[in-house]
């Protein structure tokens, strides 16, 4: 009797039994309801990203710091990481097949990771040529996305297999769910032990001679960097770059590293005599590495904890003072290690680095969540709401400079002749 539909000029009787008789429609499922606050804070750290990038040669101080201290630019990572682990909390509220979920979590992160080499690889070629393609021995395997995918999957895996499902947070987020901190504590170690313990000995790279002189046009030259240390924290004999090195390849990483910003390679950028630059301002170094990865996975757990608080506590009070003590906690700590000699370094992503700009991302959340959710001000806040809700496709258009390379391909006889070079050309160099 299911899809019954009474006759025109039937028995009322008999079409009221068949109606009670029919099968109850099935409802839809529901989805859970969006977070107002995280979609804003999304939308806020694209923008931010956007910013930064755009505004970072004209307003150098906004940009990435070249090696020790924290700018504008270095909250965009930590505050992507840790909206990924207080999502991750919602993605994974309740998990019936462990298994099945792992392998979802697998292939998002798989996802992720290989369009992140699509974009940030090499096979686009930017704004200085119409050309696209990469050669596979040079192609940079690390990078923003792939270092999100890298710390969501550390975090899912956490999420899945290390909590119990039983717990109402009465323990506190410590206690309830005190593996995850577990492996916060490895996940620390490990980067801790090997960028201090690693011994870095000397190495050597190659540059293509049409750097160091112009009138050159084929070969290299084998640069060599002096290390024999173990525990430095510069940009030439870290254990972080000696790791990428011999894991990933050198001629796989970051072609154009900040540190190139720092005055020892001021020569570099005012196209002096190269010769007389320390050799390590011309060598390739990745700041999405492999130990970065670590901590970068850190800050991803941590967020997750956040939303633990989010599932468990339905006061809006509750919530927020959970948040803003954790918050408070983590950032003294990472201010605390910045004091004692553990450099604030997102190239590096220190363990100072790490506390600071995670409790930093507590507190913007706990901003915004008080500013819209709490309050319910989403008009201040809606165009960073669509914003998040489309980050990664925005991510792709903008920050990777998608719909820039797009617009120049329209050019007008000549391929200088576009909008994007003419743009360039006014507020860049002049």
């Amino acid at each position: 009797m299911a899809g019954y539909v009474p006759l025109s000029g039937g028995d009322p009787e008999t079409e009221a039994i068949a109606e009670a008789r029919a099968d109850p429609p099935k409802p839809k499922p529901s989805r859970a309801p969006r977070l107002a606050s995280l979609d804003a804070f999304r939308g806020l750290s694209i923008a931010l990203m956007i910013f930064v990038d755009y505004a970072g040669s004209i307003v150098p101080i906004v940009a990435h710091s070249p090696w020790n201290g924290v700018r504008l630019a270095d909250f965009v990572m930590p505050f992507f990481l840790f909206i990924a682990g207080v999502s991750l909390s919602l993605v994974y509220k309740r998990v019936s097949n462990k298994f099945q979920a792992t392998q979802k979590a697998i292939a998002r992160a798989v996802k992720l990771f290989l369009l992140g080499v699509l974009l940030q690889g090499g096979y686009l070629h930017g704004i200085n040529t119409l050309t696209f393609g990469v050669d596979i021995e040079k192609v940079r395997w690390l990078g923003i996305l792939q270092r999100i995918a890298i710390g969501y999957l550390i975090a899912a895996l956490c999420e899945i297999w290390l909590s119990s499902k039983k717990n109402d947070m009465r323990g506190g987020v410590f206690k309830d769910y005190y593996l995850h901190w577990a492996v916060i504590l490895l996940l620390s170690g490990i980067y801790l032990g090997l960028l201090y313990g690693l011994y870095v000995p000397d190495w050597q790279f190659r540059v293509q001679e049409t750097t160091l002189n112009s009138s050159i046009d084929d070969g290299y030259v084998l640069k060599t960097v002096k290390c024999g240390v173990r525990g430095d924290l510069g940009p030439a004999c870290n254990s972080a770059g000696m790791i990428d090195r011999l894991v990933l390849g050198i001629e796989h990483l970051y072609k154009k590293p900040v540190y190139r910003n720092l005055k020892e390679c001021a020569a570099f950028q005012d196209s002096q005599d190269l010769d007389t630059l320390p050799s390590w301002c011309l060598a390739p170094f990745d700041p999405e590495g492999i130990l970065g990865s670590l901590m970068a996975a850190v800050t991803c757990i941590i967020g997750l904890q956040y939303g633990h608080i989010l599932v468990h506590f339905e006061d809006h009070k509750d919530r927020l003072v959970h948040w803003l003590s954790l918050s408070l906690s983590i950032f003294l700590l990472g201010l605390l290690l910045s004091f004692i000699g553990i450099p604030l370094n997102k190239s590096l992503y220190t363990t100072s680095y790490t506390l600071l700009t995670t409790g930093s991302a507590g507190f913007t959340f706990s901003a915004l969540y008080l500013l819209v959710d709490v309050y319910g001000h989403r008009w201040t806040t809606f165009v960073f709401e669509h914003m998040g809700r489309h980050s990664l496709s925005i991510f792709i258009l903008v920050p990777s400079n998608v719909a820039i390379i797009l617009i120049q391909g329209f050019y007008w006889r000549s391929p200088n002749n576009n909008l994007v070079h003419w743009v360039v050309s006014f507020f860049v160099h002049k």
